[in-house]
């Protein structure tokens, strides 16, 4: 039989012939007797389509008749040829189906309310109630009258009732009446795992708490963590406030019951938690198959898969079998890693490469990335298409199952081990219409929830399972470094050995059992138990080990360790503890985090590891130490900044927060803490954070930890909101001046900049607001007569603000758009440290760290040094000609002589003999290149600084292959004849000078760990020059950290000789400079 056909007439169903525009034209007949026919959607509520009259009704006579829109009604003639007035306006047109598309307006009856019931009930049951009204057998009429009497007292009852009572009487909960008793032999060792989250906020917590919990105190225990994160610690609440909901049910928890009594629990008796320690299975997963990965057809494609724990590989990385296809491939292959699932560590990452295998390598086009893959396509006839990581526990310790689809990314950094990028983000590409992606699948290794055990645990597990002496008695009831103690609970009482007394006081953790100490007792310590076996060690031997300890913890932290230094680090862990606290991350290094017997020592050891200072501190905020405790250990550290100190490091805590695999982790808290109660920090974090907005790997993170600045510190919004409008801009009018440039004369656009910088709309915009560079400034009103732009490239904007302040200087910022600014502030950040550093030691060299902040992408902001001038042009300006002009050594000493006279001037040379000698020592360290003469500047108070640092840590200019820069550091005899006071024979200056750089550059190698841990936090920055732990090796060279202090003086001495004896090749430079541009203006 065909399908039946639906009644033409029907303008109602789902597949009427309706207009494009879903609209359906009614008739409206209205109490004056006006009639008015109206399009009218579909799908409108008879509340809309009543607005929609109401306003066309205006355009008709009789309007001002009407009373208001409420106290009507429409009325209908239904599909039972029946009278239907609508009092429930929030039906839709097409549910109430009238039989023709006819409404009339009629006016509404008393008691609204009564008769939209009526309406409602109506309409559920499917039966009119007019029709019972209709009705005239008694027994109908007394049976609704009886009824009615009765709901209504029920109703004041149910009315009556306290919020509880009515909690009861509506979601009455569900309850195992024998629950406890089935289930109380099947209850795990170990807690239940409970997901709790606030409607109000959308927060969520997890929670281990034991089944006999009840409602009320996982609310108490719930609210509590909430209020403990906002700082609201002291804030009284009641738990009986709040209920708890089944998630996605509306089941309700509460009561004095025990959890395990409700039926939701019972439900999941299954799935209740399993340490991960309790599973020796190989872990496995999964590899299904590969979505738009962007290969050729002939190119066959394969998966690495690797286990990392920071830079460590936990286990052999496994490939996968060899797919042909195009865009979409199939594997359905397990990959099996040889490592158990128990020795996963908590921030174990699971990282995937995917590749082409070729037979024949095609000659490729020259691309930016060709000569970094060339050496891979080479060697293994391999190219890499993208990659992606994932951590294998999720942010509530819960080791990751089932299905799961992981969109790659396609940039590959420098250095790769086996081509997976174990430094890059866990997050999954944000752009995944486009992305490649792999779907995967972890294996299951239990019905329950498998979990990484807490910190009481391991402490637990630290305690009754590690014994790190083979002990002997030798004399009782002796002075011991070793005791024995018992622990008393139900069971029979268990007796552990445990090294050093101190180590179990901070260990001992509340719960069911009761710690009590025994007596005390001697041991003779005959052997050591190390992981590869038992040795009998001499106090000869016990000796040399300590002397080679001591070896290894004086060297840098770029310094490798071999398996054996490891082993010697780990066996004399308590030697560390005790004589070398701050040798903690070369302890860390040593542990095998593969084996969690090992992870629950360091962990125990690291509660009674004594503070370490914050610069200290800072190296396990490094990549190389991802795991939880360590991170929340070095915070804990960090805590003992000062506001200023925080701030000369912010930089770097701002980069490391791409290492922290959850968004909730102790170093955000930390910095938002510090923010919010310094609205200096505040300013600069947010900065920090907002520069990398545009960066889709940290786009999530860094725009979740503003959201969150924002909300705690809402007075700023206005302050930064003014700054970011204020940028929006300067950015127009610096796309505009590059446009204009095109076309233009240089003097038509300046002019075009400042009939824009006049209009109003960025008049005000520019005026009155905090500088970003320094928000204790302010930028008060334009100067627009002497805002320009510069002749570089990018054309950045130089605007000049009248001081606000009284007696303030005028106050000028360097817009910059198209430049990538991240490098200068760290150089200008490393330069401020430096001279912190110099000055903690009594010496100030005048160094001139100028402001610069980054604003965005390619955008930021750069302070202009009132006051001072280039070489270049200080150069040209006492000359007539520019190719000799670099030549005159006279022109730096008569410039300084015209801005500066009598005592001043001694001053000035004074200041740039210091100054210069900072400079030569920062500018040697730090690798600074592209020294030519427009960027080293002096100030009229004789103050020489650098300017532009687009080249750092040895990666000096070269053209056709020739190096331009030969000279270590820039030392002409110009520079010289300033700082002899132009008396060639002056060399008690020009010792002073040299005595000053040598010292300088001792201060500097004893801080040599600070300066290798902040370029080394910087890594994941993506700075060209900084992309790898290559780059940062120029550092050790140039402090010579390998080397005794007289091998690192000679070393700098013949750097110093060497710059004198080659600086006329600086002055070639200079000249080839200022031939080809003459900046005199």
């Amino acid at each position: 039989m065909p399908p039946a056909m639906t009644d033409p007439l029907d303008i109602w169903a789902v597949d009427s012939q309706i207009p494009a525009d879903n609209s359906i034209t009614v008739d409206f007949l209205l109490p004056t007797g006006i009639y008015i026919q109206l399009d009218v959607p579909r799908e409108a509520t008879i509340d809309q389509i009543k607005m929609l009259l109401w306003r066309q009704a205006q355009t008709y006579p009789l309007y001002t008749v009407l009373g208001e829109k409420d106290s009507y009604m429409f009325q209908c003639v239904n599909q039972s040829a029946v009278h239907e007035e609508l009092e429930d306006e929030s039906r839709r047109l097409c549910d109430v189906r009238p039989f023709l598309p006819v409404l009339k307006l009629v006016a509404r009856n008393c008691n609204r309310s009564e008769r939209l019931l009526d309406s409602k009930i109506g309409v559920l049951i499917g039966k009119g109630l007019h029709e019972f009204d209709a009705l005239t057998d008694p027994e109908v009429r007394e049976f609704r009258s009886k009824m009615r009497m009765f709901n209504e007292e029920k109703m004041l009852k149910l009315q009556g009732l306290s919020w509880m009572d009515w909690l009861k009487h509506s979601f009455p909960p569900e309850l195992e009446s024998t629950a406890f008793n089935n289930f109380e032999d099947k209850l795990p060792k170990e807690n239940l795992v409970v997901a709790v989250q606030f409607d109000s906020c959308q927060e969520n917590f997890s929670f281990q708490i034991s089944p006999n919990l009840n409602p009320l105190d996982l609310n108490e225990l719930a609210i509590r963590k909430q209020l403990t994160i906002h700082g609201k610690e002291n804030e009284e609440f009641n738990p009986r406030d709040f209920v708890l909901r089944v998630s996605g049910k509306q089941e309700y928890l509460f009561g004095e019951q025990p959890l395990i009594q409700f039926r939701v629990c019972s439900a999941y008796e299954q799935q209740m938690a399993t340490n991960v320690w309790d599973i020796n299975s190989p872990f496995k997963m999964l590899l299904i198959r590969g979505n738009k990965i962007n290969a050729d057809e002939a190119v066959r494609v394969q998966v690495r898969a690797g286990i990392f724990h920071g830079t460590e590989l936990l286990s052999k990385s496994v490939v996968s079998t060899e797919v042909s296809g195009k865009n979409d491939l199939v594997w359905n292959e397990i990959l099996d890693f040889e490592i158990n699932l128990c020795d996963l560590p908590r921030m174990s990452r699971l990282c995937f490469a995917v590749y082409g295998v070729m037979d024949k390598v095609k000659k490729q086009k020259s691309t930016k990335n060709a000569s970094k893959y060339q050496t891979i396509r080479k060697a293994g006839k391999h190219y890499p298409i993208a990659w992606v990581n994932t951590m294998v526990f999720d942010f509530r310790a819960q080791l990751k199952s089932g299905d799961l689809d992981l969109h790659c990314w396609s940039s590959f950094p420098d250095e790769m081990e086996d081509m997976l990028n174990p430094m890059g983000t866990v997050q999954t590409n944000p752009y995944s219409e486009n992305a490649a992606s792999l779907h995967i699948q972890f294996q299951e290794y239990s019905k329950s929830v498998i979990y990484y055990p807490a910190f009481d645990k391991v402490s637990l597990y630290y305690i009754f399972h590690t014994i790190d002496f083979y002990l002997y008695l030798s004399r009782p009831f002796s002075p011991s470094s070793l005791f024995r103690h018992s622990m008393m609970s139900t069971s029979a009482p268990i007796t552990a050995l445990v090294p050093y007394p101190s180590i179990l006081l901070n260990l001992l953790v509340s719960g069911n059992c009761l710690y009590k100490y025994s007596y005390l007792i001697d041991f003779e310590m005959d052997r050591l138990c190390n992981r590869s076996g038992t040795d009998v060690l001499h106090v000869r031997q016990e000796r040399l080990r300590r002397y080679f300890l001591k070896e290894i913890m004086e060297r840098d932290p770029l310094s490798q360790l071999c398996e054996n230094e490891m082993d010697l680090i780990w066996t004399l862990r308590y030697d560390c503890r005790e004589n070398f606290p701050q040798s903690l991350p070369k302890l860390l290094l040593s542990v095998k985090w593969s084996k969690h017997e090992d992870v629950a020592q360091l962990q125990a050891l690291l509660q009674i590891w004594i503070k370490l200072c914050p610069r200290d501190a800072l190296e396990l905020l490094d990549f190389n130490y991802p795991d939880q405790y360590v991170r929340e250990y070095a915070v804990k550290c960090l805590k003992e900044m000062s506001d200023e100190e925080l701030s000369q490091y912010l930089l770097q805590l701002v980069q490391v927060l791409k290492y922290e695999p959850y968004f909730d982790c102790a170093l955000s808290r930390f910095l938002l803490e510090r923010a919010q109660a310094n609205r200096r920090i505040g300013h600069f974090l947010f900065w920090h954070l907002r520069s990398e907005m545009h960066l889709p790997a940290t786009s999530l993170q860094f725009g979740l930890i503003l959201e969150s600045y924002c909300r705690g510190s809402f007075t700023h919004i206005k302050e930064l909101s003014k700054q970011m409008e204020a940028l929006s801009k300067l950015k127009a009018i610096n796309n505009l001046v590059k446009l204009s440039y095109l076309k233009v004369t240089r003097t038509k656009v300046k002019e075009v900049m400042n009939t824009c910088l006049k209009q109003p709309v960025y008049t005000e915009a520019l005026s009155d607001l905090q500088s970003p560079l320094n928000p204790s400034v302010i930028l008060s009103k334009l100067n627009v007569d002497k805002c320009k732009f510069m002749d570089s490239k990018m054309k950045p904007l130089w605007i000049l603000y009248n001081n606000k302040m009284s007696g303030g200087e005028p106050v000028g910022i360097i817009f910059k758009n198209g430049d990538d600014l991240r490098q200068d502030m760290l150089a200008l950040q490393i330069l401020r440290l430096m001279d912190m550093l110099w000055k903690e030691a009594g010496l100030d060299l005048r160094i001139v760290p100028y402001g610069c902040l980054a604003t965005g992408d390619k955008s930021g902001l750069i302070e202009v040094v009132s006051a001072s001038e280039t070489i270049a042009n200080i150069q040209l300006t006492n000359s007539n000609v520019a190719a000799t002009a670099a030549f005159n050594k006279d022109a730096l000493l008569n410039w300084l002589k015209e801005k500066n006279t009598g005592d001043a001037l001694d001053r000035a040379i004074e200041e740039f003999t210091l100054s210069c000698a900072g400079y030569c020592v920062a500018t040697y360290v730090l690798g600074i290149g592209d020294r030519h003469s427009d960027n080293i500047m002096v100030r009229e108070t004789g103050q020489l600084f650098h300017i532009d640092f687009g080249h750092i840590l040895g990666n000096f200019k070269s053209k056709f292959g020739i190096k331009r820069e030969r000279v270590p550091f820039i030392l002409t005899h110009d520079f010289i004849h300033v700082i002899q006071q132009g008396k060639p024979g002056n060399a008690e200056k020009f010792g002073r000078f040299r005595q000053c750089c040598e010292e300088a550059y001792l201060i500097l190698r004893k801080n040599g760990n600070l300066f290798i841990t902040l370029f080394a936090l910087m890594l994941t920055a993506g700075l060209p020059e900084l992309s790898s732990v290559k780059d940062i090796q120029y550092l050790k060279d140039s402090l010579a950290l390998g080397k005794s202090d007289d091998e690192a003086l000679k070393q700098f001495r013949q750097k110093f000789d060497e710059a004198l004896r080659e600086s006329w090749t600086t002055k070639v430079n200079w000249m080839a400079h200022i031939v080809a541009k003459d900046n005199r203006s």
